[in-house]
């Protein structure tokens, strides 16, 4: 039985979880795509995927080997394209890694509009804010916000765009509390802080004195940032966001920055991969089109 047809079988059946869906794609029964997936098992020595009359699903072995042979089979019919001289057309799924603050009308705009200009590519958008093992979870790629030492050197990133925090808190915050006119006086304020951010010593900021460093009186703390931004604005007190998430916030006075010009956190956004070696053209035209339009929203 042909192996490599073997895969692309198994990989319909991931992907579809079904036997007859695969089976209707790539024009087999499905007691020849049952066949198929049999083969490899008895190749492999190992079970791939759990199924009974009315679920399949893959096991753990059977998860690692689909993400691992899904990139595999992408970047051999794109080798095979351009060595035929033949449009590499972007298609498939799109496995995507993302901050839990991506989720803005903003960022959804470019998503839709990618999808337009590449209506074969399916968008499997994860915002969990956890950070994802790429390879053993299969995600194509992964935009993470951070400086440069604190990537995997193991994984290729590319800068897409700086990501400015401010310092935030609602008007009702502020009247209760007074407005901070300088650093030292955020000292004692109630923070509402990202899980990823060790607070326990305090926070050190360069002002005009020399390094100073803040005790707030963490009130909440959670991974993710939508619940702290709702909290922001219910007045619990004060949070760094990316200005990015809640500009619509600031601009209605929903939210007020704090010591603007003398504080601030800044990021870059990177698109995080695995390998340089036959990048997909998904993710190469996601990397493309989502770095041109940062620009453009800059």
């Amino acid at each position: 039985m042909d192996t490599m047809m073997s895969l692309r079988v198994f990989c319909a059946v991931a992907e579809l979880k079904s036997f007859t869906a695969a089976g209707g794609r790539l024009n087999l029964s499905p007691a020849m795509v049952s066949k198929h997936v049999i083969h490899l098992e008895k190749r492999l020595g190992i079970r791939l995927l759990n199924r009974n009359s009315r679920h399949v699903s893959l096991t753990e072995t059977g998860a690692l080997y689909f993400n691992q042979t899904r990139q595999m089979l992408e970047g051999l019919d794109e080798v095979e394209a351009a060595i035929s001289n033949v449009a590499v057309v972007p298609r498939g799924v799109l496995k995507l890694s993302a901050p839990v603050w991506a989720a803005t009308s903003c960022f959804t705009g470019m998503l839709a509009e990618y999808s337009r200009r590449y209506p074969d590519v399916s968008l499997d958008v994860n915002l969990s804010g956890r950070i994802v093992n790429l390879v053993e979870e299969g995600f194509d790629l992964a935009l993470r916000a951070t400086a440069r030492e604190r990537l995997d050197p193991g994984l290729v990133a590319k800068p897409i765009m700086p990501v400015d925090f401010c310092l935030m808190a609602s008007p009702d915050y502020l009247k209760q509390t007074g407005l901070p006119a300088k650093i030292s006086d955020l000292n004692g304020h109630a923070i509402l802080r990202y899980s990823g951010v060790n607070m326990s010593e305090g926070m050190t900021f360069d002002s005009p004195n020399g390094r100073e460093t803040v005790k707030f009186r963490t009130v909440m703390q959670s991974e993710n940032e939508t619940i702290l931004h709702l909290a922001a604005l219910k007045g619990m007190g004060l949070v760094f966001l990316p200005k990015w998430m809640v500009q619509p916030d600031i601009e209605a006075g929903r939210l007020e920055t704090v010591l603007p010009d003398t504080l601030g956190v800044s990021a870059t956004l990177y698109a995080v991969y695995s390998s340089r070696n036959y990048l997909s053209a998904k993710v190469r035209t996601f990397i493309d089109f989502i770095s041109a339009n940062s620009k453009s929203n800059d």
